[in-house]
This record gives structure tokens, sequence and C-alpha cells, in this order.
């Protein structure tokens, strides 16, 4: 099966806010979060928001790829 490509348009539009999936993007990877108790509302501990990338971010952060096992893999942005 090939891999989904998800358009920029599609991560930035998917920010988890009215009722829409949330997205982040990782190394060229969308996951969806949207049902992680961590992401209410497309935002994550306040700190970061869905729609985005994220990849920055997690440099810093207490946790790694590791959770991305436990959300929904969508694709690679095109």
């Amino acid at each position: 099966m090939a891999t989904r490509k998800v358009a920029r348009q599609e991560l930035e539009k998917n920010n988890g806010k009215k009722g829409k999936p949330a997205y982040i993007l990782y190394k060229g990877k969308v996951y969806d979060v949207s049902d992680s108790s961590f992401w209410m509302e497309g935002e994550h501990m306040g700190m970061h928001d869905a729609g985005k990338d994220l990849t920055e971010d997690l440099e810093m952060a207490p946790h790694k790829e590791e959770n991305f096992s436990r959300v929904k893999y969508i694709g690679e942005l095109e």
C-alpha cells in the first residue's frame, strides 16, 4: 500500500478546533492526535498547537518518537 501524501494546507486545516481532527507533523510524517487525552481542542499542555510542524519543539520535549506508536499515522507531507 502506498503512503498517503498530505498537503500542508490539509495539515494546517486539521488543527483540532471546531470539531476538526488534530494533525501534527514530525520529521515529515503526519499523525492524528485527536483521540489523545493530551491533545484537547488541538492543544497540548498549553504549549503546542495541532496543525503545525512540531519537529523542532520535540527536540526539547521529555518524550520522543516512542509516543507516536500511540496515535494514528496518516502519511507523509507532500
